[in-house]
């Protein structure tokens, strides 16, 4: 355990680099995205097609644990007005793509997607779709609370294409779901999981998350059980994200002293994926687990697995657009994040915007770099041998690397370095060696949550 508290600090979750905290927005311009996204566009549309993200905000209660961009209201009036914005800047990127857009990848988020009805799911998708050509092989997916996911959205959604849905459990403890504002019984997990297998969908994720409020090992044992029972295809067992000085208000109805210590937070996912592991799963990048059959886990062991802005996928392409407030998209060359407030970022499309509100154009090193930390994330090694995928910032990166080396948490080799079965649970660090913005300019506040 000495590792962990040496170990546990701030750390970035890399599903960018640069990450957002380190974007240089000075040199970023609505005008410079909308130039790269077309010109990047062109280039990869026919090749490989597009991934799509939509961001769907509004809940109608807030979790407390919870770090998405959303918006709380019952007022379920929002949802067409919101829809109707979302087809505006859908159509503002179609007069700039010139060319009907191959989707392959398709996910929406939030927020809760369930929070929309049927109805008016299948009136954007049908939307975009009319528009797009959705390929054969597109990878579909949505988050679905366990909560309001109805057979109707299920049945909805896999007529519309989508396989996998992704429930966010967090925890069947009725203290922890109480302390964290999501009260949700297993039997209506259990429901809504036998509805989506009847309904056709082939890979069902539950998100699990510890380190939350009044857990303890007991009550991680018996959620692990239950979800055994269950037996999803992919488990995402997150680190809890303790950052109040960024969520506001929701974070700060409990204390310090209602979290699990380091050790024992460390222990709770021990305890997880021991259960996890001899139940048949296996360890898939940083969090996640997939049972043998899943495309997650086939992704991995075949070195295609991809991680962008919605976390990890099996889908890579170059050209991630993300519609919806708050959404970032990533034309490879440049980063663009939409404004975060729904009625500022309706205000902007309805006055024929793109609603980008800040980003980063990336140069050469941060290119390369992303490429490294990304095959960190995805395969839990990088190699430099080739002359295009050196830079100094590696050598720099090496340096930080020594001390891990020494503690067994990566072997460093002629022109790669590999990530040990022992050093995995440390990744965010050892991906942080070769954060060469981030040593360049120290935080001098708190950014990021803690790597353990």
């Amino acid at each position: 355990m000495n590792l962990i508290k040496k170990y546990n600090t701030a750390a970035p979750r890399y599903t960018s680099y640069p990450t957002v905290p380190y974007w240089d927005n000075g040199k970023f311009s609505r005008m410079d995205w909308q130039d790269l996204m077309q010109a990047s566009f062109r280039e990869v549309n026919a090749r490989e097609g597009i991934s799509l993200y939509i961001h769907l905000p509004f809940c109608e209660q807030l979790c407390t644990y919870c770090g998405c961009n959303k918006h709380i209201t019952v007022n379920h009036g929002v949802e067409l007005p919101y829809i109707q914005t979302l087809l505006k800047e859908w159509s503002l990127y179609l007069q700039f793509f010139g060319e009907k857009p191959r989707i392959r990848e398709l996910h929406l988020g939030g927020g809760t997607p369930t929070f929309f009805s049927e109805e008016n799911l299948s009136l954007l998708l049908k939307s975009i779709y009319k528009d797009a050509e959705l390929l054969p092989d597109a990878a579909l997916s949505f988050e679905g609370h366990p909560g309001n996911t109805t057979s109707g959205h299920l049945k909805t959604l896999r007529s519309l294409g989508f396989d996998r849905v992704s429930f966010g459990i967090q925890d069947f403890d009725f203290r922890v779901q109480e302390i964290i504002h999501r009260i949700q019984p297993y039997e209506q997990v259990a429901r809504v999981t036998e509805e989506a297998r009847a309904a056709g969908f082939s890979s069902i994720n539950f998100d699990l998350v510890y380190g939350l409020p009044l857990q303890t090992v007991s009550s991680m044992w018996s959620t692990a059980e239950q979800v055994m029972d269950l037996r999803p295809d992919r488990i995402s067992f997150y680190s809890y994200a303790h950052v109040p000085w960024v969520r506001g208000t929701g974070q700060r109805h409990y204390t310090e002293a209602d979290l699990p210590a380091d050790d024992e937070k460390r222990a709770l996912y021990e305890l997880g994926r021991s259960l996890f592991i001899a139940n048949g799963y296996k360890d898939v990048g940083m969090d996640h687990f997939a049972l043998p059959q899943d495309e997650l886990f086939q992704a991995y062991n075949n070195g295609r697995l991809h991680r962008n802005f919605m976390g990890y996928t099996v889908v890579h392409t170059s050209f991630l657009l993300g519609l919806g407030a708050s959404s970032i998209s990533d034309c490879g060359r440049a980063y663009a994040q939409n404004e975060k407030q729904v009625g500022a970022y309706q205000q902007l499309v309805n006055a024929g915007l793109l609603p980008v509100v800040r980003g980063h154009l990336l140069n050469q090193e941060d290119r390369l770099l992303r490429r490294h930390i990304q095959s960190l994330m995805c395969r839990f090694e990088t190699s430099w041998t080739r002359q295009d995928t050196q830079c100094d910032a590696i050598t720099e990166g090496l340096q930080r690397l020594q001390e891990p080396e020494r503690d067994g948490l990566v072997e460093v080799l002629p022109g790669k370095v590999r990530v040990t079965e022992k050093g995995k649970p440390f990744i965010r660090n050892i991906c942080m060696a070769f954060d060469a913005r981030l040593w360049r300019n120290l935080p001098q506040t708190e950014l990021f949550s803690k790597a353990i």
